[in-house]
């Protein structure tokens, strides 16, 4: 009985920590995240090409490749992603972006650190 006992609570104890453990990487970086600052970009100032942009934070983790032709935002692939990959959000900020040229953009809704983290991925691409 006694045996069983201990076996119960290092299962326990496994479990305790794995979920501690996915906690702490679900939310590390989102405070960060959240009030994470994106600038505009003055398109007037880059050269016709391809320009890669990285953000890193945690799961928000991602780098995009941005190309510009003829002062205008024309095309943005994301190149590396760390995040939980959600199609529709990276398609609507892109869209976002390539429509409005520009990176004040608004976030999406329930996913506005991903968003962020998008938009400051396209923003270090094309302030350097």
């Amino acid at each position: 009985m006694k045996k069983a006992m201990i076996i119960v609570g290092c299962i326990v104890g496994v479990f305790a920590v794995i979920i501690g453990s996915g906690l702490l990487y679900i939310t590390s970086g989102l405070k960060t995240g959240e009030n994470l600052a994106i600038n505009a970009v003055d398109l007037t100032q880059i050269q016709d090409g391809t320009y890669p942009g990285s953000y890193e934070s945690g799961r928000w983790t991602n780098t995009v490749a941005v190309t510009v032709s003829d002062k205008k935002i024309t095309q943005i692939n994301v190149v590396k992603t760390v995040n939980f990959d959600n199609p529709e959000v990276t398609d609507t900020i892109i869209k976002a972006v390539i429509e409005k040229q520009n990176t004040t953009v608004d976030t999406v809704s329930g996913a506005t650190v991903t968003s962020k983290a998008y938009l400051k991925s396209i923003e270090n691409a094309l302030i350097k």
